[in-house]
């Protein structure tokens, strides 16, 4: 549903109630681990940011970022997008580029050349 043009206001807040259900599936979980939640907030932010929900995107990247501090480049990285994406959203723009200067610099980092090419294609979006 991220990529569909045009959502009704249902699937919009089937996304939400989605994402949401996501990460409350792994934090019961004995073994979710810090990579699991990154991944939970990232998605979490991606969709309130699809949803242009700045506020909301930017909590999310927040969280994000704090949990992905000790992950590969790649989940660390997405964090950065997360909040360039929340930024660029709010009107942020020096926020915004400081994120996407850090999640450049992480993708750099990226081993996986398919992982670094996900990373690279949404930061090439942002700086658009």
């Amino acid at each position: 549903m991220l990529e569909k043009p045009d959502r009704t206001p249902d699937e919009c807040e089937r996304m939400i109630s989605l994402a949401h259900a996501s990460l409350a599936h792994w934090r019961e979980r004995t073994d979710c681990t810090t990579r699991n939640l990154s991944i939970g907030y990232w998605q979490l932010s991606r969709v309130y940011a699809v949803l242009n929900q700045p506020a909301p995107a930017r909590h999310y990247g927040e969280l994000c970022l704090a949990v992905s501090a000790e992950e590969a480049p790649f989940f660390l990285g997405y964090a950065h997008e997360a909040l360039a994406r929340a930024s660029r959203l709010a009107g942020e723009w020096a926020i915004t580029q400081e994120h996407l200067t850090e999640a450049r610099r992480c993708a750099a980092s990226v081993s996986d050349p398919e992982e670094r090419a996900a990373l690279e294609a949404d930061l090439a979006y942002l700086a658009v």
